[in-house]
């Protein structure tokens, strides 16, 4: 327990918080956020990244055998998909400032959302972007895309599996009271999907936009990681300084405010966030009294790792979790959240410490999905 004290001394130090408040004065000013969680839409491109090799945009990888899925993702007409949607009268289950979700129903009685952009140019660029980088994706606590259509002039359409079970963020602070074993398996399927996404798959891709919002849950309440309008894939370690900013408030890595560069340790960053969101219920930023989580999260983790966990848990929980774990858990997150880019974990790190010691969080699911 002293050496998750130290850690999380070390982790925190008092330059986080002064950075915490530099991120709350830029994002209120004049620099442009990503989208509302529903909205999926589209971040900047002209970012300067780190930790990747050149892209190629080949298409998707091949089906598996016996996949009910194997024809997706495929291009849909404009025809199929206003049947599907019954002409775009469907529920519509997201909306953000850019794009519209709709309940559908493909052939074959399969449920769908079909997330369909408003007519611009800047948009179908994006809409295009995010298309090469969902192409390439495939794993099971992310997403899936089953199709596309690109069309209609300026406008086009992303079809995806149907998540029936809200996200994340509604679970946590709104309805049921979601358990502490739930929670850290969502979070340890989370961190695999993210592993995947950095090192797993064949081009390295940072997210961009984690946060609670952006986790979806299934029947099961399994994580399906979406949105991936602020994604970066196969990127060149010289682009332009961005224009303006990518993330959320409360998740974005001061690091990438101050000098523009996106790396894999800034997905890390707001993988860390979420953790403490997941251990506290709190929201990571906080609107009303403009407050980040992380701005108190120094003397909070301190004060878990040194036992005083009912401080840290969500209360709803009732004392129903283990004071070990979220010791561990806090430790995890505060090392996520470290000033240092370079001193973060990777997200490899973070699978093998919560595989080593969370036991809640492995115990129904499989280590190597």
């Amino acid at each position: 327990m002293m050496y998750l004290a130290i850690v999380l001394t070390l982790a925190l130090p008092a330059a986080s918080f002064l950075a915490s408040l530099v991120c709350v004065l830029l994002l209120r000013g004049r620099r442009k956020l990503c989208l509302d969680a529903e909205d999926l839409e589209v971040g900047v491109t002209t970012a300067r990244v780190a930790d990747g090799p050149e892209s190629g945009l080949d298409g998707p990888p091949p089906a598996q055998k016996d996949d009910i899925f194997a024809l997706f993702p495929r291009r849909f007409t404009w025809s199929e998909v206003e049947t599907a949607t019954a002409n775009f009268t469907s529920d519509v289950i997201g909306k953000g400032g850019f794009s519209t979700v709709y309940f559908a129903r493909l052939k074959d009685s399969i449920a769908a959302s079909v997330k369909l952009h408003q007519r611009s140019k800047r948009l179908h660029l994006a809409f295009r972007l995010e298309l090469s980088i969902l192409l390439h994706i495939h794993h099971p606590y992310i997403v899936r895309l089953l199709g596309y259509c690109d069309e209609q002039d300026e406008q086009g359409v992303l079809i995806f599996e149907f998540v029936p079970n809200g996200s994340l963020h509604d679970k946590l602070h709104s309805g049921a009271v979601l358990p502490w074993a739930r929670r850290t398996s969502i979070a340890y399927r989370l961190a695999q999907a993210l592993d995947y996404l950095h090192e797993g798959c064949e081009l390295q891709i940072v997210h961009g936009d984690i946060k609670a919002s952006n986790v979806l849950l299934d029947g099961d309440l399994n994580p399906k990681l979406c949105d991936f309008g602020c994604a970066c894939m196969g990127f060149s370690a010289a682009v332009l300084p961005p224009v303006e900013l990518t993330g959320s408030p409360g998740y974005i890595d001061p690091y990438y405010i101050r000098t523009g560069m996106v790396s894999k340790k800034s997905d890390v960053y707001s993988f860390g966030v979420l953790l403490l969101v997941i251990i506290t219920g709190e929201e990571a930023f906080d609107a009303g009294a403009e407050r980040l989580l992380t701005a108190v999260a120094g003397k909070t983790v301190r004060e878990a790792a040194g036992g005083k966990v009912t401080e840290i848990v969500d209360r709803r929980l009732n004392g129903d979790y283990d004071e070990g774990e979220v010791a561990i858990m806090a430790a995890i997150s505060a090392l996520c959240i470290g000033e240092n880019p370079s001193l973060r974990p990777s997200m490899a790190d973070v699978v093998r410490m919560m595989e080593e010691k969370v036991p809640s969080a492995i115990s129904t699911v499989d280590c190597k999905p």
